[in-house]
């Protein structure tokens, strides 16, 4: 039911787009998607705000699903990515590290999407992760260095850990302690900035 509501949701997104606006896909989980937030109160959301505050138009499609493994994300992007969009945010691999899912695995996945962007000349930033210290040393070592390498890889931007700052922080999450607050939103967006200005820089 989820997934059916967020195709209907984007959908219509689509249609209200402005033409004339540079338009970005985020392509995420929950983090993107402003689990446990008001509407309007998320990542994508409050990034295209600050975007436009600056005179930027810019439009920024919430492309995330709550639960969303990278696989999951991945598999989604073929009729994500449509004609209006000029590049993309890639967040994903949270929920993969959080069930101890192989790191390979996750590679794979978030290759998958760099080989697509990278067919349509789309500029990507990459917002990385890092595995939970309990999954052990070698599963951390592993999995951290997915992001890094994948934007050596593809020449991609690349914003090192998108919870920095705000995780294990508890007046920055909600109360599940994992999902950004309104606070920890406010805190990653300015971070973001100057990535994304640099990501609109890169279109042709």
């Amino acid at each position: 039911m989820m997934r059916l509501i967020f195709i209907f949701l984007f959908g219509w997104m689509l249609i209200a787009l402005p033409a004339s606006a540079t338009t970005i896909l985020a392509l995420g989980d929950s983090l993107t998607a402003g689990y446990g937030l008001e509407p309007g109160h998320a990542m994508p959301d409050v990034l295209q705000a600050a975007l436009k505050k600056d005179g930027k138009d810019i439009t920024i499609i919430n492309a995330g699903v709550s639960g969303d493994t990278a696989a999951q994300g991945a598999a989604r992007l073929d009729w994500a990515l449509t004609d209006d969009v000029k590049a993309i945010i890639l967040e994903l691999g949270a929920n993969d590290a959080l069930r101890g899912l192989p790191p390979e695995q996750v590679d794979v996945a978030l290759r998958s999407v760099m080989d697509k962007a990278k067919a349509k000349n789309l500029p990507v930033l990459i917002l990385g992760m890092k595995a939970p210290p309990n999954l052990g040393a070698d599963y951390q070592t592993k999995f951290d260095a997915i992001y890094p390498k994948l934007a050596s890889d593809y020449g991609a931007l690349l914003y090192r850990f998108y919870l920095d700052g705000v995780a294990a922080q508890a007046d920055l999450n909600q109360q599940d302690g994992i999902h950004p607050n309104d606070k920890g939103v406010a805190l990653i967006v300015p971070k973001l900035l100057p990535l994304v200005e640099q990501l609109v820089a890169k279109l042709p």
